[in-house]
């Protein structure tokens, strides 16, 4: 589990980055979430977009994220999910 220290840390980090994945009227299925864990392998942190088409609501569909692909969820704003879990071969995020 992230302290509300590590969160803070990881949410400036991330205030960067654009969203790389886009859920939408498919939801989330098994290939997004393999698709998901291979990009957080190789970014450690990352922003999922949830459009406006998507028949989830965006705490669902972040809470399948973060299982499925075993990520913590750093933070939900508006319609965007940031996920952070630590690369095993090239951790680059070192954490307070």
């Amino acid at each position: 589990m992230l302290t509300g220290k590590q969160k803070r840390f990881l949410r400036s980090k991330a205030h960067h980055l654009n969203p790389i994945f886009q859920v939408g009227k498919g939801g989330v299925n098994e290939n997004l979430i393999k698709q998901i864990e291979d990009a957080l392998e190789a970014r450690e942190l990352l922003k999922v977009s949830v459009l406006q088409n998507c028949d989830e609501d965006r705490d669902t569909v972040a809470e399948s994220l973060s299982k499925g692909s075993r990520a913590e969820l750093v933070q939900i704003i508006g319609n965007t999910i940031v996920l952070y879990k630590e690369s095993r071969e090239n951790k680059q995020i070192q954490l307070p």
